[in-house]
């Protein structure tokens, strides 16, 4: 009986191609038929890069552009410091289609444009129900569906759920495009936070967090928001100065349940976002998705449960979405902000120490790879 995906990004890609590779059947169900963007920072760690690699992945190849330092904008102050470890920056778009063109070619069979609307257990064996009508049976369901839930199998609300996601992409104007070369910047703004950087295709990516009341203050608009944060932060203004708008509007998602850690299993081997959600401002979602597939493929070939395999993941990476979690709230807070900007300013070392320990450990790594991955 085949291993069911369902999900076609990071996670779900991955955990795929791992186990094809290992000789076993697999389908996966991506319910997008094409490429799409989606709310993501797109910044990929050290880590990230490993995993990658390990795919068979040339993110050079594919455009993705280097990210070297960080900048933490809090109102009229700016901070730069040497990130602790190499990363680039890709687009979601380009990087699933790779991924998923991956696992096609060493056996996958990639079902696109289908939805699963039903996911039954019967023993030691599920049932999938696609909309069309169609039921795919498997002996293990990975569920990769990202920051979307699956009808049924929701996930509990997290530490920090109040907040309205926003992704835009922008061409800026040349000066401002050199300056932000090589940096993801960190830009407060009252009641939330943005973070930009540059991607493939000379564009910029603005993804932001904002909390639901300050948006309803804003009257829920998205171009009422965007004045906002001009007026609030100069930075974001300036480097927005001339720049044009890749889209007429922005991808959004709300609900987020930021801090969530899945410590047992209900049967099903959830991976990325449907295991944990680490706020966005650490840029290691990404890695902890491709490190829960790595685990996942890992634990499931030598012979071990789901309830094993959320059990490892859990231990690996609670500590690091605790942190960046509770950095988070402070973020979205007025005195939160000052603070850190005033200890940041004062002690830029802060927001290296910060990006060490909101990373999936070398720990965590070595332990994947002693789990005998093919």
């Amino acid at each position: 009986m085949t291993a069911v995906v369902i999900g076609g990004g990071l996670a779900g890609a991955a955990v795929a191609t791992r186990l094809a590779r290992a000789g076993r059947e697999v389908t996966l169900v991506e319910r997008e038929a094409h490429a799409t963007d989606k709310v993501c920072g797109e910044f990929l760690s050290r880590e990230a890069g490993l995993y990658l690699a390990a795919l068979g992945v040339d993110l050079p190849a594919l455009g993705a552009v280097p990210i070297d330092a960080l900048r933490f904008c809090e109102h009229g102050k700016a901070v730069r410091v040497s990130l602790p470890f190499s990363a680039t920056s890709l687009s979601r778009r380009v990087l699933d289609e790779e991924l998923l063109a991956r696992a096609a070619a060493v056996g996958v069979s990639v079902r696109r444009g289908a939805k699963v609307n039903a996911l039954a257990r019967s023993g030691d064996a599920w049932t999938v129900g696609l909309e069309s009508g169609e039921r795919l049976e498997a002996s293990a369901v990975f569920l990769a569906t990202g920051k979307h839930d699956l009808r049924g199998h929701k996930r509990p609300p997290g530490v920090q759920d109040d907040l309205v996601a926003f992704k835009m992409y922008w061409s800026l104007a040349p000066e401002q495009a050199a300056a932000l070369e090589g940096h993801v910047e960190l830009i407060m703004f009252e009641g939330g936070y943005a973070g930009l950087q540059p991607v493939e295709g000379h564009r910029a990516n603005l993804c932001l967090l904002v909390r639901r009341s300050r948006m309803v203050a804003l009257g829920s608009r998205w171009e009422t928001l965007l004045t906002a944060m001009r007026a609030e932060s100069l930075h974001l203004a300036a480097r927005l100065a001339g720049a044009s708008a890749c889209w007429t509007k922005p991808l959004a998602l709300s609900a987020i349940p930021y801090g969530h850690v899945r410590r047992h299993s209900d049967g099903l081997w959830r991976l990325g976002d449907q295991a944990a959600v680490i706020p966005s401002f650490s840029g290691d979602g990404m890695s902890i998705a491709l490190h829960s597939a790595e685990l996942a493929a890992a634990t499931y070939l030598e012979g071990g449960d789901a309830e094993t395999y959320q059990q490892r993941l859990a231990r690996d990476v609670k500590g690091q979405v605790f942190l960046a979690t509770c950095l988070s709230r402070a973020l979205v807070s007025r005195v939160g902000q000052a603070a850190l900007g005033g200890a940041a300013h004062l002690w830029p070392g802060l927001m290296k120490l910060v990006a060490s320990h909101t990373r999936v450990s070398d720990a965590a790594l070595s332990r994947s790879s002693l789990l005998g991955l093919p």
